[in-house]
């Protein structure tokens, strides 16, 4: 029998609402999955096949405490994601040494571009937390001064209206296979809110976009359970890099009959291997 743990957080409301469709399916698959609180120090993770990072929502406010619980599970279990993923993964300054296009991004208060709108937030967040979208430099370059003065690294974007009309694409791999894309709401629309972000539709990625997600994962040498790349494109239609999720992404499964099914086969496979 496979037993491998649901990590997520102390979900009181119910935000996670994916959780039941996953273990359904790896029921399903085989495996007996088990919800358990990352941060429970009664947990004996020893006891599973497999630790499955999943809604540890809360680990941007408490990062150090979150990547010493990863390190401490995979040294007496498997972790997927595996450590080092999420270690470089849960600080986006990540995307500097992606040698792919990624959305135009700058890392300091001083010397601001010239752009027409601007995006600020900090390297370490998820879900729009503490981020900003303004018109005045001024203001965004007092934004990104107030990060640094809390010791946190600032990522000034320009605002892509695009993503108003065609929206953020995302693709999801389950053990590097393509699962689904969705188009998702832009977070920084008038009007949207978090809640928003869950509220996609189906797609079909372009070729481009298709390539271009591919080369980020090739990058990665560790096995991946699951991977999330969002992708926009630029003004002059290029698609581009906005985040690679690769360690609590929600992964859109009620969108797409199988991607719960296709979840569970590669987790299946990665622990049997």
């Amino acid at each position: 029998m496979t037993i491998c743990a649901y990590a997520t957080f102390d979900d009181r409301d119910g935000h996670d609402d994916e959780r039941d469709l996953a273990l359904e399916a790896w029921r399903e698959a085989g495996i007996v999955g088990r919800v358990e609180r990352w941060d429970d120090p009664a947990v004996d993770w020893s006891g599973y096949d497999a630790v499955v990072v999943r809604s540890v929502w809360d680990y941007i406010l408490r990062r150090e405490e979150f990547l010493a619980w990863a390190r401490g599970v995979e040294s007496v279990t498997r972790l997927l994601n595996p450590y080092s993923v999420l270690e470089t993964n849960t600080n986006k300054t990540y995307l500097r040494d992606l040698d792919v296009p990624i959305v135009p991004t700058h890392w300091s208060s001083r010397d601001l571009p010239d752009w027409p709108e601007y995006v600020v937030k900090p390297a370490i967040s998820g879900g729009a937390r503490d981020t900003s979208r303004t018109s005045d430099r001024g203001e965004a370059r007092t934004l990104a001064a107030s990060l640094e003065a809390e010791g946190r690294t600032p990522m000034i974007q320009p605002y892509l209206d695009m993503v108003e009309s065609e929206g953020e694409i995302s693709l999801l791999y389950f053990n590097r296979r393509f699962s689904h894309a969705v188009r998702r709401n832009p977070m920084l629309a008038p009007g949207m809110t978090p809640a928003d972000n869950v509220q996609a539709q189906l797609r079909s990625p372009a070729p481009d976009q298709v390539e271009l997600a591919e080369k980020v994962l090739a990058a990665v040498p560790t096995p991946l359970l699951y991977a999330r790349i969002d992708l926009v494109r630029l003004f002059d239609g290029t698609p581009a890099v906005m985040e690679v999720e690769l360690t609590e992404p929600y992964l859109y499964l009620s969108h797409e009959p199988r991607a719960a099914a296709n979840l569970a086969q590669a987790l299946g496979e990665l622990v049997r291997r």
